[in-house]
């Protein structure tokens, strides 16, 4: 399995990798930003599943332009979203009315985390 964790946040986005192969992820790949993750593409679109945050930041493209951006390069894996917002917030509606993807709350619980990465459902 080849992780593909895209979140501002440093720390969460480095623990979310080292967990991710600590529980068998052959690789996982880091971004930041929707740019970054462009900077990354060839190995973000071999990546067999993308956790994807829902807010990048104030006014930067957010887990959902991400989201379209990877489709549009025919991105093959599962998608998941992590968010810390309330099922309110105008993102987390927009990432919820998305065909195939499944939307988590902060903090994620280990076992499903680890479920993702080893292709369990949960």
């Amino acid at each position: 399995m080849r992780v593909l964790v895209l979140d501002d946040d440093d720390d969460l986005r480095e623990l979310l990798c080292a967990f991710a192969e600590s529980v068998g992820a052959e690789r996982c790949a880091t971004a930041a930003s929707l740019e970054q993750l462009r900077a990354i593409a060839r190995d973000a679109l071999s990546c067999d599943i993308a956790i994807l945050d829902v807010n990048l930041g104030p006014a930067a493209p957010s887990g959902v332009d991400a989201y379209e951006w990877l489709r549009q390069q025919h991105f093959a894996g599962e998608i998941v979203f992590l968010t810390g917002h309330a099922r309110s917030h105008p993102l987390v509606r927009r990432a919820l009315a998305l065909p195939g993807v499944r939307v988590l709350e902060k903090p994620i619980d280990v076992e499903v985390l680890r479920a993702l990465v080893q292709g369990r459902s949960t």
